[in-house]
């Protein structure tokens, strides 16, 4: 096993990832910029050093500052968590060609299946069932409008290099084509340094549902089970869960085979997550591969007790895999919400500052995954994001009621925090039965927003509407 290993991410996923090497009895080197020298990974790291100012750009993105630092303090691999440097198949290949194990897929395949046309083409030939759109990234505005005409509109442009909606564009008829193709064009040079396009089917108010993975260098390819993430608010997902509770066994299964097809296609290591959308025909369409540990990879630990990183780390080291897919059961059902440090009611303005009191959530089954205490100061450099509550029940009506005496009893003093829209979240009939999409909270936000501040026990009659 590896000896010593560089964490390149800060925040609550280098805490995480700290927390199961300790367990594993491996040394960890933890990174930070200037705005980070108090932060929470620092200061339970053993070892921790300085690689640049407060902007990503000069510190956990400094390829070259991460890799000095790892081999000076004999690191043999680099974990790199998620966003940042985490699906940068460059710095993949530069940790490899200096000796060093990347905890992930190999820098070829993030690029293969970065690329979105790239990934789409490649489930095509794995029979993994797409949208409707094109073969490869479109060649020009003409080429675009042909396939838009074959498959009907709505359809969506979307960013070949692309992720978190940038590059990515709604178009009606085909008299909207000329500036969405533009638009999108741009975005995605500006983003991602690529302007190329791919163009789909849109499917409208869609179930986000994905798969979470692991595979070995063995080639021994697993699920670990659904998790639905389609409370979303600008294709950000702030409530997750698991299983998901308008999918059959049937469909279960189907995608499930679905998401190890996509994985075995390709020459993957690690963990990672693959997603579909679910159309209100139950039909479901590949959208993309994560490579990549998820924000919301707790829950799936919760229902299955299996440590996630701690089996990216094992087979980043050669082991197999910990069990087949005939022995992995879920038990239970699992949420999480993401405690982000804005103000909903003034359209989610960030809120950085000084916490001056923050008590957390306890009780049993209760996992909070952050990096935040009294007198922190939440710096506007880096992601809003300041905490997960991670709840499990023996059903999923048990865990929403968990979840909702959780926030109850969250207090994060100093910050604004969405802690309130979370839990009128709760309480909304298309989430307590199951039945919301990636439309649901924007369509309702406003009449959300009018009872964020309303803290409440569940009635009977909210928990018999739950158990039915």
């Amino acid at each position: 096993m590896f000896r010593k290993i560089l964490i390149a991410n800060r925040g609550e996923i280098a805490v995480r990832i700290m927390r199961s090497c300790r367990e594993m009895g491996i040394e960890t080197v933890m990174v930070y910029s200037t705005a980070d020298k108090n932060a929470l990974h620092v200061q339970l790291a053993k070892e921790a050093y300085c690689i640049g100012g407060p902007a990503p750009k000069d510190s956990y993105l400094n390829m070259q500052a991460i890799l000095t630092v790892a081999l000076a303090t004999g690191c043999e691999a680099i974990h790199p968590g998620y966003g940042l440097l985490s699906e940068n198949a460059d710095f993949a290949n530069m940790v490899e060609a200096a000796g060093l194990k990347f905890i992930g897929p190999s820098g070829e395949m993030i690029d293969a299946l970065g690329d979105k046309a790239n990934a789409r083409r490649l489930m095509i030939e794995a029979g993994v069932p797409v949208p409707p759109g094109s073969d490869g990234v479109l060649t020009d505005l003409q080429y675009t409008f042909e396939i838009a005409d074959q498959i009907g509109y709505p359809v969506l442009i979307k960013a070949s290099a692309g992720g978190g909606g940038r590059g990515m564009r709604r178009v009606d008829s085909a008299e909207q084509m000329p500036q969405a193709f533009n638009e999108a064009t741009l975005e995605a040079k500006s983003a991602f340094g690529d302007g190329s396009l791919y163009l789909e089917k849109l499917i409208e108010n869609p179930k986000h549902i994905e798969f979470q993975i692991l595979a070995d260098q063995q080639g021994n390819v697993i699920h670990l089970g659904d998790r639905d993430c389609s409370w979303q608010r600008r294709k950000q997902k702030i409530i997750e869960e698991t299983p998901c509770a308008r999918l059959s066994d049937d469909l279960r299964i189907k995608m499930g085979e679905a998401a190890i097809r996509a994985i075995k296609s390709v020459d993957y290591e690690g963990a990672g997550t693959v997603e579909f959308v679910l159309d209100n025909q139950q039909n479901f369409y590949f959208i993309e591969v994560n490579t990549r540990i998820q924000v919301e990879h707790p829950i799936t630990e919760m229902v299955t007790g299996i440590d996630i990183v701690r089996e990216q780390i094992r087979i980043a080291n050669g082991a197999g895999l910990p069990i087949n897919q005939d022995e992995m059961q879920i038990r239970g059902h699992a949420i999480e919400c993401r405690i982000n440090a804005e103000k909903p009611s003034d359209n989610f303005r960030p809120s950085p500052g000084k916490i001056n009191n923050y008590i957390m959530p306890g009780g049993r089954s209760v996992r909070i995954d952050s990096a935040i205490y009294p007198g922190y100061e939440i710096s506007p450099f880096y992601d809003s994001m300041v905490a997960k509550i991670i709840v499990h029940g023996n059903n999923r009506s048990h865990a929403i009621r968990r979840m909702r005496r959780c926030l109850e009893e969250l207090i994060i003093d100093g910050i604004e925090t969405n802690a309130a829209l979370l839990y009128v979240s709760l309480f909304d009939q298309s989430m307590i039965r199951g039945a919301y999409n990636t439309s649901t909270l924007e369509n309702n936000l406003d009449e959300l927003l009018k009872y964020e501040n309303v803290f409440h026990f569940p009635t009977d009659a909210e928990i018999n509407v739950e158990e039915n």
